[in-house]
């Protein structure tokens, strides 16, 4: 009989041991990879309209913190008072504020639309559209979010997304030598929010600066409640999401945030939903389900 020796069967358990470590290790190490590679590279913020229209920058800022948002849109008329009437001086502070702290400033959201049969209407727009540019470019924000606003009965939807689409190209070639996006909003109105004719817009913008702002409206949706087709019309010029309650069955969710991620979408999805009075208790509840529907969720964190 073959007989091992203390120090033998020692040394062999020890190694046995070693290399149980060491392969728990790479697993731990691999498993580790895998959620890191999961992980898809959009993250969560937020529209000032409706939750923090009535906070200024440093209340905002303070909010985003609190509640785990790392990026906020400022909604014209709001609180903050970030306006294109802002001196030069008012302006840098804001980009400072942001600057040093950890929330980003995900971009300025305007009320400029380019529908009116008005040529001066679509004029007096175009510049201001303009002008509110030139306000991201000095407080940091990286685009700006403009919309169409309806459709006409007495005029060709292909006509009126035309003049649309002409108007945005016109910012979006401005606003590319700020480095300034131009996301336009796939926005209410008759007609105006389906994906088919912000399609026919974008066609004619054609410009590489003029990108869209997936709005996540039931209009996406086919009578069999998929937004695929809607979503395939627009995927390759998405510059921005507004998500609105990801708590309630209303929208599909979890397939909106996989084809993001299919596409590697790397910006923004803003929560755009209504004023709570419990706003911070409310937006920890959404950040656990944003994380919880985009494979985040980690406890502890």
């Amino acid at each position: 009989m073959h007989r091992v020796s203390r120090r033998s069967f020692l040394q062999t358990t020890t190694a046995v041991v070693a290399g149980a470590g060491l392969a728990s290790e790479r697993a731990a190490s691999a498993q580790d990879e895998k959620e890191a590679v999961m992980v898809p590279p959009y993250r969560l913020g937020m529209v000032t309209y409706n939750m923090g229209k009535d906070m200024d920058v440093e209340a905002l800022i303070k909010f985003c913190v609190a509640t785990g948002l790392e990026g906020v849109e400022l909604r014209t008329t709001h609180a903050h008072g970030v306006e294109t009437s802002l001196s030069a001086e008012e302006r840098r502070q804001v980009r400072a504020r942001f600057a040093d702290s950890p929330v980003a400033l995900a971009g300025l959201g305007s009320a400029f639309e380019y529908h009116a049969k008005d040529p001066a209407e679509v004029a007096r727009n175009v510049a201001e559209s303009k002008a509110y540019a030139q306000l991201a470019a000095d407080v940091g924000a990286p685009g700006i979010k403009v919309r169409p606003n309806g459709l006409y009965d007495d005029e060709p939807a292909d006509q009126t997304c035309e003049r649309i689409g002409k108007a945005w190209r016109e910012v979006a070639a401005f606003a590319a030598g700020l480095g300034v996006e131009v996301r336009m909003e796939v926005h209410g109105g008759r007609g105006s929010s389906l994906p088919e004719n912000v399609r026919t817009m974008l066609d004619a913008a054609d410009h590489p600066n003029a990108l869209v702002c997936w709005n996540s409206n039931r209009s996406d949706m086919d009578e069999n409640g998929s937004i695929a087709a809607s979503f395939d019309l627009l995927k390759h010029a998405i510059g921005e999401v507004h998500i609105t309650d990801i708590g309630v069955y209303q929208y599909p969710w979890q397939d909106l945030f996989d084809r993001l991620t299919a596409i590697n979408y790397t910006g923004f999805c803003l929560a755009e939903i209504a004023y709570n009075p419990e706003p911070e208790r409310f937006m920890k509840y959404y950040r656990t389900l944003f994380d919880l529907y985009t494979g985040r969720y980690r406890y502890p964190q």
